[in-house]
């Protein structure tokens, strides 16, 4: 690929980015999926970005973490669900920095599951050197932003220099950043490959891999329609986190005014019964993804989302003979931490 993102979004040199992974991560061919479903399905490989195990969240702390290397940090604070692939990368990604990681995990899926508990991300947490504390609410962003940020001014009373990655909605999407650049990365990959899908797949949860993917593709007037699969919220709540982010993330790169409600196209179908839980759906998509593909997904998001893909196909939102570019955005060390989730659900 001749072309870098910043060839095509000039405005992203403005921020500060930490290289933590491989670019361009590889565009593979679905061939037997795709056959099975009735179209033509490729891959976006997320999931093969080089930092303990990958996934989407390594893009996100590129530019996350641009803004503590500035204030000269040597800590990093982050919260997110027991099973975080989010709080595994910034574990690692303090590693790779020399930093301390401070992760906050929150109780956002009840479960008594002792796999669950230990198994998966929390135990690459512990092997990374993280030090790990616990907030008993699941869906209290501002609360566990607070909890980061008293627990921030401890650190500063012990001498060190904490950096809060905040995740609610009232701080900075800087995430959403690194996949505005990979919209770039992969327009630039599909024109070398000749072959532009006609849908993209994308997760949305936190909202910055979709926002930032849509954001980047409007920015470079790539019309493709971008369909978030609902991974935690329904999708009016979702609707409106994706249009703030979205507005966000433009002014951000000083292009505002390019994403219309038109652009966002979300879908919950396959959300039930909630985040992190499992359906049969879900367990479909894991099993035949990995049995045609060899290609891994977690329950949490990827999976999810795939089945979302499927369910768009069947129910023709995606036309047969479609070319699909779904975005695989990791996650597989829970699979690990949901072994007896998807063997026992039927």
């Amino acid at each position: 690929m001749n072309r870098k993102p910043e060839d095509l979004i000039p405005e992203l040199q403005q921020h500060r980015r930490v290289i933590l992974g491989h670019e361009p991560t590889p565009i593979d061919r679905l061939t037997r999926l795709g056959q099975d479903l009735g179209i033509e399905l490729w891959v976006k490989r997320d999931d093969c970005n080089g930092l303990a195990f990958g996934g989407n969240k390594v893009r996100q702390l590129e530019y996350y973490l641009g803004p503590g290397v500035e204030k000269n940090a040597d800590t990093v604070l982050i919260t997110g669900a027991l099973q975080s692939n989010f709080v595994r990368l910034t574990a690692a990604a303090a590693a790779k920095l020399g930093w301390q990681a401070h992760v906050q995990l929150e109780e956002r899926v009840p479960s008594d599951d002792q796999l669950y508990r230990k198994s998966g991300n929390i135990f690459l947490n512990n092997l990374l050197g993280a030090e790990i504390s616990y907030f008993p609410e699941g869906e209290d962003e501002a609360g566990a932003d607070r909890a980061l940020d008293d627990r921030a001014e401890q650190l500063k009373s012990q001498g060190r220099r904490p950096y809060v990655i905040h995740l609610g909605l009232g701080s900075p999407p800087y995430g959403g950043l690194g996949y505005i650049r990979a919209a770039a990365e992969t327009y630039a990959q599909v024109i070398e490959l000749g072959n532009k899908p006609d849908y993209i797949v994308v997760p949305s949860g936190s909202g910055l891999t979709h926002a930032g993917f849509l954001v980047g593709a409007r920015a470079i007037g790539w019309d493709v329609p971008i369909i978030g699969i609902c991974v935690r919220r329904d999708q009016k709540s979702q609707t409106d986190r994706i249009r703030q982010r979205s507005n966000e993330l433009a002014h951000m790169i000083s292009r505002p005014g390019i994403i219309t409600d038109q652009d966002i196209i979300i879908s919950d179908k396959t959300l039930s019964p909630g985040y992190g839980k499992m359906n049969q759906p879900v367990k479909e998509a894991i099993e035949k993804t990995a049995q045609l593909e060899a290609i891994l997904l977690d329950p949490v998001y990827t999976a999810r989302t795939m089945a979302g893909l499927i369910d768009k196909v069947r129910t023709d939102a995606i036309p047969q003979g479609a070319k699909v570019l779904f975005i695989h955005t990791g996650g597989n060390p829970a699979i690990f931490a949901y072994q007896n989730a998807i063997e026992s659900f039927s």
